[in-house]
């Protein structure tokens, strides 16, 4: 009997079982989130035969969007507001008055929930919930208005499925499924079924008809209790290689479905060995592979101290200007005419209260981290806030804006 076969075997007795159950210098450890604004759900050698039961089934929809992708300026969507009709109207009317032109809609969230119903794969193992009720139609109205659809895809970060595939996790050494210090499991990125199981979703997410797929938490955790994790068989592979190891096994699955693949990474890892060996995401190495790269550039996610500003929430321009600055250095080691992924960051659209000292962001730094983007040479962007509260102002850049004559320790 092959080993697909087994394994197929296996799950389905599982599934049979369960039938009836129902997101700089110093380091970021420990777990500061990828996204670690609250989100929806809190508000590698990878085999080149799929496991047997990895099928989905999902129709593709009746719409075609063969256009090439815009220059995207995006927006972060919950799938509760992408689901109901006034609020994503109102989304879509800001994006007719404004510079946004893309959203970035919750398709798989932290929590291992797949958010609307018809991915069959999704439906049959109970991970699916119907906040969006007609996936095909809110695409289809989306493109109809001039909207570019992203899929925002969480990957290893995933509480639900260790009920039922708790093998497809990191472990502790003595056996039980690892957490981190917020009590969430995570898939191993080691791990070829976790990576099948995760691109399964992805394939899903292309054939609802999103042009994108955008992957976050694709990374290790950031946290030093991973020394005393169990990976099982790592191949000798680093963190780094897991990660690239996977980023190119979604760029093989997917380019027959002729979407663009995006990853979010941390902003520290631009200039950071350390964060980049900890979450196993390798900037320059990455860009090689990815069609566009998302660092997370919040300025309320940098150290005081970090990149020669005192207090990097109070200037959000210089923030912005200087990491990406420093993502272009990094880059401009990959030889010209070779594959470089299109940098597109995610700016700070949230008031981060949280902090000491914070700035309380308005249009004006809106604006202030748009323009720090463009005078850094990039033309992309996407704004993240929790709670979609988005307004026009801002997000035509602020030309006039100067690096800041305080907030910073240069001398």
């Amino acid at each position: 009997m092959s080993l697909n076969r087994i394994i197929g075997l296996g799950f389905a007795i599982m599934l049979l079982t369960l039938s009836g159950c129902s997101k700089k210098t110093e380091s970021i450890i420990d777990d500061i989130g990828e996204t670690d604004i609250p989100s929806e759900s809190e508000i590698l050698q990878v085999i080149d035969e799929p496991a047997s039961f990895f099928t989905n089934y999902l129709m593709p929809p009746p719409i075609n969007f063969n256009a090439q992708a815009p220059t995207v300026r995006g927006i972060y969507v919950t799938s509760n507001r992408a689901g109901i009709p006034e609020h994503l109207q109102n989304l879509i009317e800001l994006c007719h008055n404004s510079e946004i032109n893309s959203m970035v809609i919750d398709v798989r969230t932290e929590d291992g929930i797949v958010t609307f119903k018809g991915m069959k794969f999704a439906d049959d193992l109970g991970v699916s919930v119907n906040n969006i009720p007609n996936v095909h139609e809110m695409i289809a109205l989306l493109k109809e208005n001039g909207i570019y659809p992203i899929a925002r895809l969480v990957a290893f970060k995933d509480r639900n499925t260790q009920s039922f595939r708790p093998d497809l996790y990191i472990h502790e050494k003595v056996g039980s499924v690892w957490l981190d210090p917020n009590k969430y499991p995570w898939l191993n990125p080691y791990n070829p079924e976790a990576c099948d199981y995760i691109l399964e979703y992805a394939k899903g997410a292309a054939e609802a008809g999103f042009e994108e797929i955008q992957f976050d938490y694709i990374r290790f955790a950031a946290s030093s209790r991973l020394e005393n994790a169990d990976f099982g068989d790592t191949g000798g592979l680093t963190r780094t290689q897991a990660i690239e190891a996977f980023v190119r096994k979604a760029m093989d699955t997917l380019k027959p479905y002729g979407v663009k693949v995006s990853a979010d990474v941390y902003g520290t890892i631009i200039n950071s060995d350390i964060d980049a060996d900890i979450v196993g995401q390798n900037y320059v190495e990455l860009a090689k592979i990815l069609d566009v790269i998302c660092p997370m550039v919040y300025p309320s996610h940098y150290a005081n101290g970090s990149m020669g500003l005192d207090i990097p929430d109070l200037v959000p321009y210089d923030t912005i200007y200087r990491a990406m600055e420093l993502s272009n250095e990094r880059l401009a080691v990959i030889p010209e005419g070779e594959h470089c992924a299109v940098v597109r960051p995610w700016l700070q659209d949230f008031t981060a209260t949280w902090l000491n000292r914070y700035a309380t962001y308005t249009g004006v730094e809106r604006g202030a981290q748009i323009q720090g983007a463009y005078d850094a040479g990039l033309s992309e962007w996407l704004l993240w806030d929790p709670g979609n509260n988005y307004s026009i102002e801002g997000t035509e850049g602020a030309p006039n804006i100067q690096l800041a004559s305080s907030g910073t320790n240069d001398e």
